[in-house]
């Protein structure tokens, strides 16, 4: 467990903020201590990042393969070879290009092993698309590279954690997309993220309605009765404390969410929303249910104020330090199953 894990980063758009946000988390030294931070980009692309973000005294140890990451030192795989022309606050083809090589690089060596997790920087969701990404986002990619049947899209902090029943859909399909089987399906994975990944040992986990006051008893909808009661019900029959469903505008403004441990919105910005207002700083979106650990920012790429020197690194250095302690966590619980008797040591250490 004292051994330094080695995460891989990926840069994003080279027009947003990706890169800056990365070179002020790795330009606090201090990093080093918990990780081997390697950099999925090109050395000049960084070099270009680091000047407007006048950050001078951070060198990158370009490497060829994670195996040959140095500790206490910024680490970087050159994933192209060709110069690249950098539009600062631009979008076009070039950014989504570039972003989607980091991408791809990073997620090869995490899928086989080669880094312990994934930190992602944003992307945007358009201009990265091409034959190898024809999906809404990187959750739905990553799913797809680990081949998992099911993923769950979890926005954590330390007061909230969201998970969403729907993710990158427009909301005119959200209603015919949400099933029994699929609030069920989402609410297995966050009960056992929650136990595993985040060492809550009895989740209690609030269930939003669809629709405005969770129907008013089917006065504004029936979802609510017809689907999400009865998932809940299900839930409950497996062992799951689930609760709700909750009126999502008053759950929120009062405070309920605190007696929780986490929170499951029907669709995107139900969840994301009220996510972003309470801990938009210090927020993380993690990708749960997966075989491999992938966290990221919960912000996206800011064109506008990109190349301004005036990005917070604030919620990636979170995404970061989350990774590191949900693999820890991953990896704790794999010893306590070999073996047992070390779990009464470890909660007598941790009280």
């Amino acid at each position: 467990m004292s051994e330094k894990l080695k995460i891989g980063i990926s840069i994003g758009d080279v027009n947003g903020i990706g890169l800056e946000i990365i070179i002020k988390t790795l330009a606090d030294t201090r990093i080093f201590d918990y990780c081997t931070p390697i950099v999925y980009g090109h050395t000049k692309v960084a070099s270009f990042h680091r000047r407007l973000a006048n950050v001078h005294d951070l060198n990158f140890t370009v490497i060829n393969h994670p195996s040959q990451a140095q500790h206490k030192k910024a680490n970087l795989i050159n994933c192209w070879e060709e110069d690249v022309k950098i539009d600062v606050g631009v979008i076009n083809e070039t950014g989504g290009k570039y972003a989607f090589l980091s991408l791809q690089r990073a997620t090869d060596d995490l899928v086989s092993g080669d880094i312990d997790a994934l930190v992602t920087a944003p992307i945007n969701k358009d201009n990265i698309q091409n034959e190898q990404f024809s999906f809404p986002g990187h959750t739905e990619y990553l799913q797809d590279r680990d081949g998992a049947a099911e993923s769950l899209m979890f926005l954590v902090s330390d007061t909230l954690r969201v998970g969403v029943v729907t993710g990158h859909i427009p909301v005119s399909k959200v209603a015919e997309s949400i099933t029994i089987g699929k609030i069920l399906a989402k609410l297995k994975l966050m009960n056992e993220s929650l136990k595993q990944d985040f060492w809550v040992r009895k989740p209690k986990i609030a269930v939003l309605g669809l629709n405005p006051h969770a129907g008013d008893n089917g006065l504004i909808g029936i979802e609510e009765q017809a689907i999400i009661n009865p998932a809940i019900e299900e839930a409950r029959a497996n062992d799951i404390l689930a609760f709700g469903p909750y009126p999502a505008d008053g759950f929120f403004a009062n405070g309920t969410y605190l007696q929780f441990d986490a929170v499951l919105a029907m669709y995107h910005d139900q969840g994301l929303i009220p996510f972003k207002q309470i801990a938009f700083e210090s927020g993380v979106n993690f990708t749960a249910g997966l075989n491999f650990v992938r966290t990221s920012p919960d912000h996206g790429t800011a064109y506008d104020i990109a190349g301004q020197n005036k990005a917070s690194e604030v919620s990636f250095r979170e995404a970061l330090f989350t990774a590191l302690h949900i693999v820890r966590h991953r990896r704790e619980n794999e010893e306590l199953n070999e073996d047992p008797l070390k779990f009464t040591k470890l909660s007598r250490d941790r009280d």
